[in-house]
């Protein structure tokens, strides 16, 4: 069923707003995929804040045009789905796990930070841990050199004869 005039205008226009607001555009042909395939696909994209479209890619590249996604312009030919992310891994990451479990969706490219991403470079920004797993990394690291230096504290406080608790003052019977 084709869309007329203003139906096409309204997909360009929800199309561009998500453009506008994402940093990340995933693109992977999806010939073969049931619609049950789809639906999780779908799913778990919405539990991680992925936009995720099929469109005609006429449309598409009306939409992406002006925006840093136009480079990947030259990729968005077959049957593709759209994966919009303002999470820069997130869309990325989303296709790149569901590709893996499935053999018929393959990735064909996208882009991120004006710059068109092929196949492995899709890969390689989907290995980026999260955004909240580097925050603990991060975290972790900082802690790390408190905690040896508490541990020198308390083994130097050991040795020295402090480490051993005071008896305990006997509290006056009332």
């Amino acid at each position: 069923m084709s869309l007329n005039r203003n139906e096409k205008a309204a997909v360009v226009a929800d199309v561009s707003a998500q453009a506008a607001k994402s940093q990340t555009l995933a693109l992977a042909e999806y010939r073969g995929l049931t619609v049950e395939h789809l639906n999780k696909l779908r799913v778990e994209a919405r539990a991680k804040g992925v936009y995720l479209h099929v469109l005609k890619n006429t449309l598409a590249r009306r939409a992406v045009a002006g925006t840093p996604f136009e480079v990947a312009a030259e990729t968005m030919a077959g049957p593709l789905i759209y994966g919009f992310s303002a999470d820069p891994v997130a869309a990325a990451k989303v296709i790149a796990d569901f590709a893996k479990g499935n053999d018929k969706l393959i990735i064909k490219g996208g882009a991120y930070a004006g710059k068109a991403l092929d196949v492995n470079g899709l890969k390689s920004l989907a290995s980026i841990p999260s955004r909240e797993v580097l925050i603990a990394q991060v975290a972790g690291l900082l802690k790390s050199p408190i905690q040896r230096m508490a541990g020198v504290i308390a083994a130097v406080a050991e040795q020295k004869g402090g480490g051993a608790e005071a008896p305990a003052a006997e509290a006056p019977a009332a």
